[in-house]
């Protein structure tokens, strides 16, 4: 075994990082700060990887679970676990704070320590989300994340960055006061139905919600979600914010945060809720298919490199909520490998876009272009992320959007139609930017010499590189691990027995039972 059953794996996980950040508040020198973030980032990516190691894809319910009484008397526990879902989330945020302190080495002029010790609070606020158990415990991480990224776009950002990071926090603290009031009727919900009053996710998945609660419950979930994607029309505060916060916000942001939306729909909305789900599946689909279309052509009325990335996202979102919400296996399979693969392409192509940023000081298209002959190394890679963004076969956007629109089209064929305007309305937008960018002749004035990619982002980008190719061509690597937990979402989804499957998930662990794993019984 890699690691000892005694050890409390998933808690190691979260709060390395924070643990980080207390002793980057001891540092008193640069090189101390940067040593301290670099080794708390980097150990904790390598912890993620262990789960990949040894998951067992064929278990079900939630594995690498720990369990402890936290408030007991409000049925609250420190509960942490699992399952296909949540498993990739967590190497793609340790990989990408990784990607963002080595894109902010030396680069940060003003308050550095607090400048990383505001992403390592954010990194496990970020991976506690993921592996919570506990809606009081979810809630804490979810809201804890809040205020690092206020601060990361409110100081660090841009000449507007006030303005973005206000309204950042006032749609994102919005939707949080619908989670919370969601999360307190279902534990009330849970007391009545005869489960006791409890905030355990793990047993409101045995409740039979009634159906007049099950509407209002639903919508408040779905409004704190949708305004993380962000679906459309929730989607207004993203591009200010992208645009101010520095690069690396911008990765973490674009590579990760987002994904806490559509995340939260898939852990709440539809296993607790399935017949609500089903109810508003078409509205959503609506809003979904809005997004896609309105995030691409708002994309191509951009000059400013960010926003039309930031404006992609919007779009791509929009396409995985539709795949989401088909209920069908392809959809659901495509959206939970294309959170991942959005993470990698998107979360590239903003350091790329920053990385051209300090060495033109313009990301007007206007006032670009003819690069590809100056940075040869960064337009190969700008290259690669384009055409992953684009579902090139081959890379691993192909491999989502694929399955994501074969789920479209399970569902209705012209939902389908719709969400493949994104294949072509991607390619107009992103290939005419590497077009002004890159190959048109320069319309800067200027013919100075530009420096290429620096050894951190080569190495980040090269990391990055390999993962698309990697993902593009051995998708069964990723697939079949999220295989059952894909299935027992459509299940549940769609209120039909999982024939051969287990329940959707086992009877929750023993509260006394202190650090017990679900997943090898030889361990309980």
């Amino acid at each position: 075994m890699l690691f000892n059953a005694d050890i409390p794996l998933l808690t190691l996980i979260v709060f390395l990082p924070l643990a980080g950040a207390l002793g980057v508040l001891a540092t008193r020198s640069r090189p101390w700060t940067q040593g301290v973030v670099l080794i708390s980032t980097l150990a904790t990516f390598l912890l993620t990887l262990l789960p990949l190691l040894q998951f067992r894809p064929e278990q079900a319910g939630f594995q690498f679970v720990e369990s402890v009484p936290w408030i007991a008397t409000l049925g609250i526990s420190y509960h942490l676990g699992i399952d296909g879902l949540s498993l990739f989330l967590l190497p793609l945020t340790g990989l990408l704070f990784v990607a963002a302190v080595l894109v902010s080495w030396n680069k940060v002029r003003l308050k550095e320590r607090a400048y990383f010790i505001s992403f390592l609070v954010l990194e496990t606020g970020i991976l506690g989300v993921f592996t919570s158990l506990d809606a009081i415990l979810f809630y804490v991480f979810w809201e804890a994340m809040l205020i690092p990224m206020f601060l990361i776009i409110g100081i660090w950002g841009s000449e507007n960055r006030r303005y973005a990071s206000i309204k950042f926090i006032i749609y994102t603290m919005a939707g949080s006061l619908f989670l919370l009031v969601g999360l307190i009727l279902m534990a009330f919900l849970s007391e009545n139905l005869g489960g006791g009053f409890s905030f355990d996710m793990v047993s409101w998945l045995a409740l039979n919600v009634p159906s007049h609660w099950q509407y209002g419950i639903f919508i408040l979930f779905f409004i704190a979600f949708a305004v993380k994607v962000p679906i459309f029309p929730f989607h207004t505060w993203l591009p200010d914010a992208h645009v101010e916060a520095p690069t690396a916000g911008s990765v973490i942001l674009a590579g990760v945060l987002l994904k806490m939306g559509v995340y939260g729909i898939l852990r709440f909305c539809l296993p607790l809720l399935p017949e609500a789900s089903l109810y508003f599946t078409p509205a959503i689909m609506a809003l979904g298919v809005i997004g896609v279309i309105y995030g691409a052509f708002v994309a191509f009325a951009q000059d400013d490199l960010k926003k039309l990335v930031a404006y992609s996202s919007v779009s791509h979102m929009g396409l995985i909520v539709v795949g989401v919400m088909a209920g069908n296996l392809a959809g659901m399979k495509g959206g939970i490998i294309q959170m991942l693969n959005h993470g990698l392409s998107t979360g590239a192509l903003f350091i790329l876009v920053g990385a051209l940023y300090e060495r033109k000081k313009t990301r007007d298209m206007n006032k670009l272009g003819g690069l590809a002959a100056r940075t040869p190394v960064l337009a190969t890679f700008f290259v690669i992320m384009t055409l992953s963004s684009l579902g090139l076969p081959g890379l691993n956007g192909f491999v989502g959007e694929f399955l994501l629109l074969l789920g479209a089209f399970q569902y209705q064929w012209w939902i389908g139609a719709l969400s493949a305007t994104t294949l072509i309305l991607g390619a107009v937008y992103m290939l005419w930017m590497v077009q002004r960018v890159f190959f048109e002749t320069d319309r800067s004035g200027r013919s100075e010499a530009v420096a290429d990619l620096f050894r951190p982002e080569k190495l980040v980008l090269v990391s990055f590189t390999l993962l698309v190719f990697f993902i593009g061509l051995y998708p069964s690597y990723i697939t079949n691990r999220i295989e059952f937990t894909s299935r027992q979402l459509v299940a549940a989804t769609t209120i039909k027995a999982a024939g051969p499957l287990a329940p959707v998930h086992p009877v929750p662990p023993n509260p006394a039972k202190v650090m017990t794993y679900e997943h090898d019984p030889s361990r309980r």
